[in-house]
């Protein structure tokens, strides 16, 4: 009970430190207390005024949610056919996408730049969803691959039998019975690519096609030669609410697609 407590601590006062942080301005932020003694919401009004933060929070609620969707179609076509058709080499190809993941961002950085700028993406919305895809895609193949796996032959051979093709025993027979793992894997890829910096700062140069991840970084003081901790933690806090929102609504069907690919039955 005590570990357990201790865990919620440390875990949860990350956030209790940057929602007291965004509410103080000049000396209250190195004061120990947690609460303000005078809070203030000058550091949320300055976040937006300052900049296009609206449009930043807009870019990166676009840019995840069709790689979410890209990703949760591709990869349930592509688990279908790693997890039900059998061919050759099928294990080497999975070992591959796997590998994939596996490689930190920087090494695959100047291949995707390439493939942008050969593809006339570069400072463009489209170019943050290419490039997230390659963050997800391996994970979200993997999840539902061993989902697919565990689904009754029975189906499949009933929907043969009816003449049902491939898309439509995809996408309107497993697909229903694959809602807690396609929740779950979703959650997961929209969190990856709402907190995406690196290819969000190498392939955008424009404020207005910025995700937040990148604006928060480069919210500057006018002089310059100061960090602006109040709104840094006032932009942080704006951003890590829709994820922890999104996480305590779907927590169930989150527990739920992860552990029901443990245990197969």
């Amino acid at each position: 009970m005590a570990a357990s407590l201790l865990f919620i601590l440390l875990s949860v006062f990350p956030l209790l430190y940057a929602l007291s942080s965004s509410f103080k301005q000049g000396t209250g932020l190195f004061s120990p207390q947690l609460w303000p003694a005078a809070p203030t919401l000058a550091n949320y009004t300055g976040v937006f005024a300052e900049q296009p933060f609206a449009q930043n929070l807009l870019n990166s609620l676009l840019v995840a949610s069709c790689v979410v969707a890209l990703s949760l179609v591709l990869s349930l076509m592509a688990a279908w056919a790693f997890g039900r058709v059998q061919f050759r080499g099928r294990g080497v190809l999975l070992m591959l996408i796997l590998s994939a993941s596996m490689l930190p961002q920087v090494a695959v950085l100047s291949g995707m730049f390439e493939l942008v700028r050969a593809f006339g993406l570069y400072d463009s919305l489209a170019a943050l969803v290419f490039a997230d895809l390659v963050l997800t895609l391996p994970f979200t193949v993997w999840v539902l691959v061993t989902f697919v796996r565990q689904l009754p032959r029975e189906l499949e051979e009933a929907a043969a039998m009816d003449g049902v093709g491939v898309l439509t025993l995809v996408f309107r027979v497993f697909m229903p019975l694959l809602w807690p793992a396609m929740v779950a894997t979703g959650l997961l890829a929209f969190i990856a690519a709402w907190n995406e910096f690196l290819f969000a700062l190498t392939f955008t140069l424009s404020t207005e096609v910025r995700t937040v991840p990148v604006a928060i970084a480069l919210i500057s003081t006018a002089s310059g030669f100061e960090l602006p901790w109040g709104r840094l933690m006032a932009a942080s806090v704006i951003v890590t609410l829709p994820l922890v929102v999104l996480v305590v609504v779907f927590q169930r069907r989150i527990v739920a697609g992860l552990s029901a690919g443990a245990v197969k039955g």
